[in-house]
C-alpha cells in the first residue's frame, strides 16, 4: 500500500462509505496553535492529535527536543483517537506533511500497517473541494494495544555514532546548518561525523509535496542511500527525518530514524562534532 493517498482518493472512500479514521496533526516550530486551526475548520469527523503533547515528551535535553513519548503514554493517545486494527488510517496536516509524517511514522512504529498521509494535507483537501467541520465530534474510543512491534525501526545516540560504518546515515537538515555555519535552534552548530547531507527541501515541490519517485530515488542514490545499503536519517529533533522516512517508504526503501537527532547530539559535549561540507568534516 502507497504510504500517502491524495483528496480525491479520501473523498471517494468516504463517499463511498468506507470506515476511515482521520487524523488532524496540525503544527508548527515555536506555535500552539494547531488545536485552534483544527476548531476553525477541519476534515469532517476528523481528531486533532497534539504533537507536542502526544507524539513526544519533554525531559532531559540529552534526548533532543522531541523524544518519543513512552510507550503506554503512545498507547493511550492511540486509544483515544478511536484507532483499531482493520480500519484504515489517514493523517493531515497544513505544513508540507511534516507532523503528519511524524505521526504516520509513529503509528507504524506502534504496528499499525494501514496508515497514509494526505498528500499536500489540509489546503490539498480544500482545493479538492473536501467539506470543512468546525465542531468536534465525539469519538469513541478503542480498546488497542498499540505495542505490536511496526515496520519502522530506531537508533539512539549510540546507533548514531556507529551507523556510518556500515550504511549511510543522512542529515537532513538543511546545507548551511549541516555545515556548520549557523544553528538557530540547538547549542552546538555542525553534523555526526560520518553523516552525509541531503536536504528535506529537495524531495519537495514548492507546494509541500513529494516530488516524483524517480526524482527522490535519484536524490537518495546520489548520496549513497542506495537500495543495498542501510540508511538511518536525522534532523533536528526527530520531524523532519520521519518526513525522510516516508519518502523512503515512496521508493520502497527502509529508513531508521534517529528520534534524538541533532538536538539530542549537541546536548553531548563529550561527543565529536564535524562541520563542514564533508561528513568527516574534512576541509
Amino acid at each position: 500500500m502507497t504510504p500517502i493517498i491524495s483528496a480525491e482518493e479520501l473523498r471517494a472512500l468516504r463517499e463511498g462509505g468506507a470506515e476511515v479514521r482521520v487524523l488532524d496533526a496540525r503544527w508548527k516550530l515555536g506555535r500552539d496553535d494547531g488545536r485552534e486551526q483544527y476548531l476553525a475548520g477541519h476534515i469532517p469527523g476528523a481528531v486533532f492529535v497534539d504533537v507536542e503533547g502526544e507524539l513526544s515528551r519533554h525531559a532531559d535535553p540529552r534526548e533532543g527536543r522531541h523524544p518519543l513519548p513512552a510507550d503506554d503514554a503512545f498507547a493511550a493517545a492511540v486509544r483515544r483517537w478511536g484507532v483499531r486494527p482493520g480500519i484504515p488510517v489517514v493523517v493531515y496536516d497544513d505544513a508540507g506533511m511534516l507532523a503528519s509524517s511524524r505521526l504516520w511514522w509513529a503509528l507504524r512504529r506502534a504496528g499499525f500497517a494501514e496508515v497514509r498521509v494526505l498528500d499536500g494535507g489540509w489546503r490539498a483537501w480544500l482545493a479538492a473541494g473536501g467539506e470543512a467541520q468546525t465542531e468536534e465530534d465525539p469519538v469513541e474510543a478503542s480498546d488497542t494495544e498499540a505495542d505490536a512491534p511496526g515496520a519502522a525501526g530506531t537508533i539512539d545516540t549510540a546507533g548514531a555514532a556507529a551507523w556510518p560504518e556500515t550504511g549511510v546515515l543522512v542529515d537532513v537538515r538543511a546545507a548551511e546548518r549541516y555545515r556548520g555555519e549557523t544553528e538557530p535552534l540547538d547549542p552546538v552548530a555542525g553534523h555526526v561525523p560520518g553523516a552525509v547531507n541531503l536536504p528535506i527541501a529537495q524531495l519537495l515541490t514548492e507546494d509541500g509535496r513529494f516530488r516524483p519517485v524517480a526524482d527522490i530515488a535519484e536524490a537518495f542514490d546520489q548520496v549513497g542511500a542506495t537500495a543495498d545499503m542501510p540508511v538511518a536519517a536525522y534532523c533536528g529533533s526527530g520531524i523532519t527525518a520521519a518526513q525522510f522516512a516516508l519518502a523512503g517508504a515512496l521508493i520502497d526503501r527502509n529508513v531508521t530514524v534517529y528520534p534524538g537527532s541533532w538536538s539530542a547530539w549537541s546536548n553531548r559535549p563529550e561527543l565529536p562534532v564535524a562541520t563542514g561540507p564533508q561528513p568527516d568534516g574534512a576541509a
